[in-house]
């Protein structure tokens, strides 16, 4: 074999081995096992709606759901592909109005589990801060909706106005009501905990009934899931956006199935008749609903679907 030729072969051979060795490197890359931040962002006319989410939780939803048949229950969740325990989206929504910054829950914190507590984290990441946000509206007060809106004591929202529906801080901010309720200890002292830092400084402000609380975005009482659970309701240029709380926990089960409640709903007939009432109205009205626990980032459409529903998950927009 001739020098040019060992040349060549010794050459072909270095290359291989080093494209071997690359390829080697590329395989045992570390996997990041993160995904890319828990926001959502859209335009509702003139409004910018952010979706943020503040983790998942793993419902034991075998154990929660009530008025549906095991065998049931399982063939709705093979549907979509899910299984129990139901990994949970915990979502919250911030609405910019141009002169208000509005955030709709505040999602766990530490009070729901180690899963949740990325809301303040993916709310900077969606390039607000804390310090911005002027209002803060209630669907109602359990944990993992009330717990992010305090740290140590101290409000994580220093410079905004809470607010929920009257009924609802009767019932969660009342000793009495703890005493009778001490298998539900818990979640008092949780919505206590929480609200206390913003009560104190005179910056919680409950109201009562359906109202305007700041132009283009108005309550709407309910009593179902708890005493006081309220639904907002965003409008903006002939848009229509309606945050509906928890009238929905499992929309792979609870749009076929609306009758099926939730075993800590407070009165489950109501629960469901709201539901389905919601339901109804957003099918008829073909406006937008978003929802805590509907896959991240909750928001779409809803549609008849026969006698029941169907959910359309909003489409992905760059914003242009």
């Amino acid at each position: 074999m001739t020098m040019y030729l060992k040349k060549t072969v010794l050459a072909c051979a270095c290359t291989c081995t080093c494209a071997v060795l690359s390829v080697s490197a590329f395989a045992a890359a570390p996997m990041a096992k993160t995904p890319a931040p828990g926001y959502f962002r859209m335009m509702l006319g003139a409004f910018e709606v952010t979706a943020v989410n503040d983790g998942t939780v793993d419902l034991p939803v075998d154990k929660l759901l009530v008025g549906i048949k095991p065998a049931t229950l399982n063939a709705a969740l093979a549907k979509s592909f899910l299984k129990i325990p139901l990994e949970t989206s915990v979502n919250a929504f911030v609405i910019n109005t141009g002169s208000k910054l509005v955030l709709i829950d505040a999602g766990a914190a530490g009070l729901f589990g180690p899963t949740l507590g990325k809301f303040v984290g993916n709310l900077k990441a969606a390039g607000y801060q804390p310090e911005q946000i002027d209002e803060i509206y209630i669907t109602h007060m359990h944990a993992d909706h009330v717990g992010g809106l305090a740290a140590d004591g101290k409000p994580v929202f220093p410079n905004a106005v809470v607010r929920a529906q009257k009924q609802e801080a009767d019932y969660w901010l009342s000793d009495a009501n703890m005493d009778k309720n001490p298998a539900r200890a818990d979640a008092f002292k949780g919505a206590m905990m929480s609200l206390k830092p913003y009560v104190s400084a005179g910056k919680f402000k409950p109201f009562e009934g359906n109202v305007e609380l700041v132009p283009g975005i108005s309550s709407h009482a309910g009593k179902g899931h708890t005493p006081g659970h309220a639904t907002y309701v965003v409008e903006s240029g002939g848009q229509k956006l309606v945050l509906i709380g928890d009238l929905v926990h499992v929309g792979a089960v609870q749009f076929d199935h609306p009758a099926a409640t939730m075993s800590f709903d407070s009165d489950q007939k109501t629960a469901a008749a709201e539901r389905k009432q919601s339901f109804d109205a957003a099918a008829r009205g073909r406006y937008l609903v978003g929802a805590a626990h509907l896959q991240f980032p909750g928001i779409g459409h809803i549609e008849k679907d026969g006698k029941n529903y169907k959910f359309i998950p909003v489409n992905y927009t760059q914003m242009r």
